[in-house]
């Protein structure tokens, strides 16, 4: 309602709103990372001529709030990477496409941002690509996994990584990660480990959780609860970087690195969805900035997952939960809501140990297209003994229009299908 009444009491411009003076600036903070060539975005809105066409597909895409997407609930948490529009930002588009869409002067144009032969990180040291990747006729989505080695002789440090992919098409989300060679003796027989493997059915590159596996939805009645038998929350600090959809690549926190060590290999773990219905080749590639010296403190990643649910057929809202507490006090930096097409809202909870409790985030309208990362504008710090609760909510009904089965129970598994439910995490380990 407030939006409107701005619109309706119009805005006081200095004659006519134009593109170079009003307009380039809005679309080149909150939306050219997507719309420029080579990206993500249908078209590219770098300049007056490519923007100019598109004018009413723009104000109706902003008025609506359509665009920029973002599903964060803003009453929880600031985010760095927030590209909401205000306002008065949406009142002028609406003011410039409504009249005579004026390109303005040339010395009005802020320069644009740079992303140096597409890439959103600046120009890479390194790029590491996997070999070509054929996908041809079928039904079923494909997963490739691929180790490339890196031939490093020394451990590099890298500020920045971009996983890209070659057909956008196809590619629906790709992960890369650090595979460091095997050392020392083989790890000791694991009766429990061997139980989680036998639990995993594998079946080509797709793997999911046998049907007749125990259930388990709530995985916060017990730390860690949810995960494969024996398995904890671990500092993941193997994932490099990932490509999901409107994720865009962003650098690392300012001090902080991540290690790919000498003699490593980068596994490639990529998910290739039949869009098209017809053949289609792929190759997708890595870029990497180093850092210029060792880092301050190693930027670490975890998720807090459930993998032992199960949905029932025809299910609105079926929660799911993962919890973990923290033996120490570290910074948030980043938290990613990851599940499937059934996925309807996530929500982290931090609760102190002094039994406050905190949503950090919440997305009340998950959305498998849009898979965002929510970078924290400034660092979340949370004490020793804080425990972390992320609870899932699935839709499995007929209501849910990108649902493939409603009438089916749907447990873990790695297709879009299946279903998913992990609460990524980003961090440090604070400072005294």
């Amino acid at each position: 309602m407030f939006i409107l009444a701005v619109l309706s009491a119009g805005l006081a411009f200095a004659g006519e709103p134009t593109f170079t003076r009003d307009v380039a600036p809005i679309l080149y903070r909150s939306c050219a990372g997507c719309h420029h060539a080579g990206d993500i975005g249908p078209m590219a809105l770098m300049s007056y001529k490519e923007a100019r066409p598109y004018a009413a597909a723009i104000r109706a895409a902003v008025l609506s709030r359509k665009m920029p997407p973002w599903k964060a609930d803003p009453r929880y948490g600031h985010w760095a990477n927030d590209p909401r529009l205000s306002d008065a930002e949406i009142a002028t588009i609406k003011a410039w496409a409504d009249g005579a869409k004026l390109e303005g002067k040339a010395s009005d144009l802020p320069a644009a941002p740079e992303f140096p032969d597409g890439w959103n990180i600046g120009k890479p040291d390194l790029v590491v690509a996997v070999p070509k990747f054929t996908l041809g006729e079928g039904k079923t989505d494909e997963y490739s996994s691929v180790d490339i080695p890196t031939n490093f002789a020394e451990d590099r440090w890298i500020v920045a990584a971009e996983l890209r992919p070659g057909n956008r098409k196809v590619v629906h989300h790709a992960h890369v990660f650090v595979k460091e060679a095997a050392a020392g003796k083989p790890a000791a027989k694991d009766p429990a480990a061997d139980y989680a493997n036998w639990l995993i059915v594998r079946e080509g590159t797709l793997h999911w959780m046998r049907p007749d596996a125990p259930v388990i939805d709530d995985g916060c009645s017990v730390d860690d609860n949810g995960m494969l038998p024996g398995r904890k929350l671990a500092q993941m600090g193997n994932l490099l970087s990932s490509y999901l959809p409107g994720r865009p690549a962003v650098a690392f926190p300012e001090g902080t690195a991540r290690k790919i060590p000498a003699g490593a290999k980068l596994n490639f773990q990529i998910h290739y969805a039949r869009t098209t219905g017809k053949p289609e080749t792929d190759v997708t590639s890595v870029g990497f900035i180093f850092a210029k010296k060792p880092p301050e403190r190693v930027l670490y990643y975890s998720y807090l997952s459930n993998q032992m649910f199960r949905i029932p057929a025809g299910d609105p809202d079926h929660k799911v939960t993962g919890c973990h507490t923290f033996d120490r006090e570290l910074t948030i930096t980043s938290l990613t809501p990851h599940m499937h097409l059934r996925g309807k809202a996530m929500r982290y909870v931090a609760k102190y140990p002094d039994g406050r409790e905190e949503t950090l985030l919440y997305v009340p309208a998950y959305d498998f297209n849009w898979q965002f990362t929510y970078h924290a504008k400034e660092g979340i710090r949370i004490p020793a003994g804080t425990r972390i609760e992320v609870t899932a909510e699935f839709d499995n009904s007929a209501n849910n229009r990108y649902n493939p089965d409603p009438k089916s129970a749907v447990r873990w598994g790695s297709a879009s299908e299946m279903e998913m439910m992990d609460g990524w995490m980003e961090y440090i380990e604070a400072r005294p």
